[in-house]
């Protein structure tokens, strides 16, 4: 068995060493559970369900000042249709992972607003087209669609995904309740299962990621020049091609958008990059951190031994086995880094304090305490383990002839 009373003595002669150990393991502590934090919640997001067709769906995307939008929707998708291998076409505002197109504050009551949802809006067979998966309610009717007021129909029936209406409705039926932005009135006929935002995490509240609503709207001035192509996905990149050429003769006058007439896995695959690129960086500094770590330890301990042979070896000959000098340093190392723990929790809050004031993060899970501190505790038994065995394999004779 262990004894505890002449570890801390010794620990205590060492003090200065000790306590630079301990915080060396605080800060890894708190940098651990909130990179890891941040890592699991920029993976979710990596992940994110878009809510549409994705591996079918190119987007074409033309700027057009002064153009007169129904001659202009008109062009470009009897051109669009024209392209072999297109099966569907329709006029979108916007499409997940592009550009945004429309966020606005919605209330209940014509005051209080509660949340920030994207609206969507579409032409006739936009729903098809995007493959939008509906869970409640019922379709779209061709007196749904009407000519928007600068944004949207001052009054219309839209699909909100489940996410939003249960931030707006929570545990209730939302199929025929209403909402507004400004003075745009919203029934909801509709629920879709997901239908992410252009820029999921893009920061508009903490569920932000499922907010949105898709409102049908008659193409014209107030909806062109934006245009959702379905083919195979075998097809997608050549239709997509011929596409970019057919809307650029259609409508010479306009201006394609090349960085977003591409497919949507290119576009899920753009707008994730930089998330990829802070992932792989956080994982980096987790594995750097934890190496100087145990860097540390192991040049603590190794330091230790040299320094402690003498009594080591007096131990070994009053009759201390190999096993007892192992679990000496072993229950040494546990309580030094039982130590940075300690500290390290309350570093760990703090640093979650400052990252939610700045950058908008949520507050850390308690749960990622204890798996950090396990990951620290099992690091430090691995990191001791080759000086506790040097000094434990130090022979008694060696002592004895130091004395």
């Amino acid at each position: 068995m262990t004894h505890f009373a002449p570890i801390l003595a010794a620990l205590r002669r060492h003090r200065l060493a000790t306590a630079l150990i301990a915080l060396e393991i605080a800060l890894a502590c708190a940098v651990l559970c909130n990179a890891c934090f941040l890592i699991v919640g920029q993976l979710r997001m990596l992940h994110v369900e878009s809510g549409v067709d994705e591996s079918s769906l190119a987007l074409i995307s033309l700027g057009c000042d002064g153009c007169k939008g129904t001659d202009l929707n008109a062009r470009v998708t009897t051109a669009l249709r024209a392209v072999p291998g297109v099966q569907s076409v329709a006029v979108v505002n916007a499409v997940p992972f592009a550009d945004h197109a429309g966020y606005a504050g919605v209330t209940l009551d014509h005051e209080h607003y509660i949340a920030v949802p994207h609206f969507y809006s579409g032409g006739p067979g936009a729903v098809e087209a995007l493959g939008l998966q509906r869970v409640a309610g019922h379709a779209f009717q061709p007196e749904d669609f009407q000519v928007a007021e600068n944004w949207l129909p001052k009054n219309t029936s839209v699909w909100v995904t489940r996410a939003f209406a249960e931030r707006l409705w929570p545990g209730q039926d939302p199929l025929g309740k209403e909402f507004w932005s400004d003075t745009y009135h919203f029934r909801v006929i509709g629920v879709m299962a997901h239908l992410a935002p252009p820029d999921p995490g893009g920061g508009h509240g903490d569920s932000a990621g499922e907010w949105s609503v898709f409102a049908p709207v008659t193409p014209g001035d107030s909806l062109h020049g934006v245009y959702v192509l379905r083919a195979s996905p075998a097809e997608l990149p050549r239709v997509l091609r011929e596409a970019r050429d057919a809307a650029q003769k259609a409508a010479p006058e306009a201006v394609l958008n090349l960085p977003q007439s591409r497919t949507v896995p290119e576009l899920r695959a753009d707008y994730f990059r930089q998330t990829r690129i802070m992932v792989g960086m956080l994982a980096g500094v987790i594995v750097a951190l934890l190496l100087v770590t145990a860097l540390g330890i192991v040049g603590l301990a190794s330091f230790w031994v040299q320094q402690r042979r003498k009594q080591i070896g007096i131990r070994r000959a009053i009759g201390a086995t190999r096993s007892d000098i192992l679990r000496y340093f072993q229950a040494e190392n546990f309580l030094i880094v039982t130590a940075g723990i300690v500290v390290g929790v309350v570093l760990t809050f703090g640093l979650n304090l400052v990252l939610m004031k700045f950058y908008e993060v949520p507050r850390l899970p308690v749960y990622y305490l204890p798996v950090g501190a396990l990951a620290l505790w099992g690091l430090g038994q691995l990191a001791v383990l080759a000086p506790a065995m040097r000094a434990a394999s130090v022979p008694p004779v060696v002592a004895t002839r130091s004395v």
